[in-house]
């Protein structure tokens, strides 16, 4: 589909393009539900290859590698409900705010997005109502259900990050992430601490801010729900047996963390 027929229908996604939502476990009953705003590195057909080298479409800056089968394993091991979105984060971020230039990038690391340039407020309007708000009607729905049901919720939002970035090596293998609410995330820290083999970021490598990020900031903090984001680093999750691997010590650590939230009442 060629651009001027995107903005005469004013239609993004035809009946060959796959929901942006991916959801594992939506009856799961555990209190964490995860989310995975770049679960995925798909491309809506009206928008070919974005203009960008088949290979650079596979690297970090269209998705979040490996964490995919990450999220699928630890919401099976912990019958929670995942959200993850399917959509690379070269059409629309979904873990950063609309208006933010990082949306829907030009460039991404040193990589130009030619097919973002000059788009129509109609294109990114498009963008947003079909792939962003979408994701985020779920977890907010998601998030409505349980409260209406009392049941508890505990935020955890999924992601990876580069093992070198500007030529930097990154020694963490895992970061716990977080803005105002500190609960989780200390409480995530000490257990991870505790593992022998691991470097362990605190608000590493990235941190979370009202600026740059959507998914806790909105949904953790904006409805008062106890959260945290994480961090791996790809190359331990870069094939399936890394993602079993973390999926298990993840699972492990966070039934511990529900045991400790339930006995100080955080989560009833």
């Amino acid at each position: 589909m060629a651009l001027d027929t995107i903005e005469a229908t004013n239609q993004l996604l035809s009946e060959g393009d796959v929901s942006p939502v991916h959801e594992v476990n939506a009856q799961g009953t555990s209190p964490f539900l995860l989310t995975s705003d770049h679960y995925g590195r798909v491309l809506p057909r009206a928008l070919g290859d974005l203009g960008v080298a088949g290979d650079e479409l596979t690297r970090h800056i269209a998705w979040d590698i490996g964490i995919a089968g990450v999220a699928d394993r630890l919401a099976e091991m912990l019958g929670a409900h995942l959200i993850a979105q399917r959509y690379s984060r070269l059409v629309i971020d979904c873990n950063r705010p609309p208006g933010a230039v990082s949306s829907i990038p030009l460039i991404s690391e040193a990589t130009a997005i030619p097919r973002n340039e000059g788009i129509s407020d109609q294109e990114r309007t498009a963008r947003r109502r079909e792939i962003f708000e979408p994701y985020h009607r779920r977890i907010d729905a998601a998030i409505g259900r349980r409260v209406h049901d009392k049941w508890p919720t505990v935020l955890v939002s999924l992601h990876s990050f580069t093992p070198v970035y500007a030529g930097v090596a990154r020694p963490w293998h895992i970061g716990a992430l977080y803005n105002r609410d500190t609960v989780l995330p200390q409480l995530l820290l000490r257990h991870l601490r505790r593992e022998s083999d691991l470097v362990v970021g605190d608000n590493e490598p990235y941190a979370v801010n009202d600026l740059t990020d959507y998914t806790i900031p909105v949904h953790g903090e904006g409805r008062g729900i106890v959260n945290t984001g994480i961090e791996i680093r790809q190359d331990l999750i870069a094939d399936q047996s890394g993602q079993q691997q973390w999926a298990e010590r993840l699972a492990r650590i966070f039934a511990e963390i529900e045991l400790e939230l339930r006995a100080e009442r955080l989560v009833d």
